[in-house]
């Protein structure tokens, strides 16, 4: 799955530390999704697409080997 979280993120003007306190992660888990380490739960998403106002789909992208 492919991303465009750290993207976002910077348009936002927000850190990574920022954004994972937002949605209640560690900054370990945002940098992991940021460099497709680990792909989020459903509710991991959601609430990632709400702080950065996109939809989960403007977010994240199936790849064609998924």
């Amino acid at each position: 799955m492919r991303n465009i979280l750290r993207e976002e993120r910077t348009k936002n003007g927000l850190t990574q530390i920022q954004l994972a306190d937002l949605v209640g992660v560690s900054r370990q888990s945002i940098i992991a999704i940021e460099t497709k380490k680990y792909t989020p739960t459903i509710i991991l998403a959601l609430k990632l697409a709400k702080a950065l106002n996109k939809k989960v789909e403007e977010l994240f992208f199936l790849e064609n080997d998924d």
